[in-house]
């Protein structure tokens, strides 16, 4: 088969790779129907992660099963399937208080931008659809493996309620799924913090009442002039870097709450400054098993499309391209055919 291996900041190559086999009776292997690259995926290929020896990329992943270990029992070949990027159990005590992206058997996905792609802990990882669906909905369950999940996450996590404010910050993928986690949790007002035109368009067509282009201690000044002087109910963190992580602590009321899904970068939290703030924080890799039934179902039913986050589409062997337009932003998310 083959896929994508970076090699260093900067050069991901599209190369011919071994055929994935089961390795555990609680594997199974799945054809990618589509892939994608991942905002996470380009902090090594801006060289701001180590990348070591050259490794497969990609972690998102729709497809159709090829073949089962003898212990998997909720999938068979043929179902189309949606996983998650970090693959579970599901019985674990940590899977069964709904955290499955922390399963003490947890193995995170790291292959995906590929024409096949081993799942391992499939029994509690991949959820099947009853029938195969449109090839139209593939780029909305595709996000849902991932972008969409954290960005419902970071709702659930800021505790968004029904006529609360919510601030976003971030207009990647994730901070556009967040706008449509918080209009589907029933956020009255939905404040994005964005700079770019395009992504700010697609923001208010998924809710986004109000749109602030200032950063840093500016924006926050904003968020503060546009909600009495207090700050939101809830901020949703999508981006990762100490800015943005200011940001969100410093937009919140006193009582409200921060979820913070972008992976930190140098992220350091004033634990005193935190502790007066009366602000609560929480985050993580996101639990997007707990989420998928719904969401899947929520992307069938046509009630949410996540997949117009994708604003390009190469063949899988262009995937170098679909860096660099990211990279550069020319595009907010890259999907990729085999």
């Amino acid at each position: 088969m083959h896929g994508a291996v970076m090699y260093a900041p900067g050069d991901v190559r599209f190369e011919s790779l071994d055929d994935p086999k089961l390795l555990h009776p609680t594997d199974a292997i799945i054809r990618t129907a589509v892939t994608c690259v991942c905002g996470s995926d380009l902090w090594p290929f801006r060289g701001a992660e180590p990348i070591g020896d050259p490794h497969p990329m990609g972690h998102e992943y729709v497809g159709f099963v090829e073949e089962v270990g003898s212990e998997v029992t909720s999938v068979e070949p043929g179902q189309f399937v949606v996983g998650s990027f970090a693959t579970s159990d599901d019985t674990c005590a940590n899977c069964r208080n709904g955290f499955q992206s922390n399963c003490l058997r947890r193995e995170f996905m790291s292959t995906c931008q590929a024409e096949y792609v081993r799942i391992p802990n499939a029994q509690g990882t991949l959820v099947a659809t009853d029938e195969v669906p449109g090839e139209e909905l593939w780029p909305g369950l595709l996000a849902v493996s991932d972008v969409m999940g954290t960005g419902w996450w970071a709702a659930d996590a800021a505790e968004v309620r029904p006529h609360c404010t919510a601030v976003v910050v971030g207009d990647g993928a994730v901070g556009l799924c967040a706008v449509i986690a918080a209009k589907e949790m029933g956020a009255e007002r939905i404040i994005v913090m964005s700079r770019h035109a395009s992504r700010q368009k697609l923001a208010r067509e998924f809710g986004a009442t109000d749109i602030v282009t200032e950063r840093g201690e500016e924006g926050v000044e904003k968020i503060k002039e546009m909600t009495g002087g207090i700050g939101a109910d809830s901020v949703l963190e999508c981006v990762g870097t100490a800015q943005a992580m200011q940001q969100a602590l410093h937009s919140a009321r006193p009582g409200g709450n921060v979820g913070f899904v972008g992976v930190p970068h140098e992220v350091a939290i004033d634990g005193q400054e935190l502790f007066f703030s009366h602000v609560g924080l929480r985050g993580g890799p996101a639990p997007v098993r707990r989420y998928l039934p719904d969401l899947i179902g929520r992307v069938l039913a046509g009630r949410i499309d996540p997949g117009r986050v994708f604003d390009l589409t190469l063949p899988l062997d262009q995937v170098a391209e679909g860096y660099r337009a990211m990279d550069e932003r020319r595009a907010v998310k890259t999907l990729l055919k085999p």
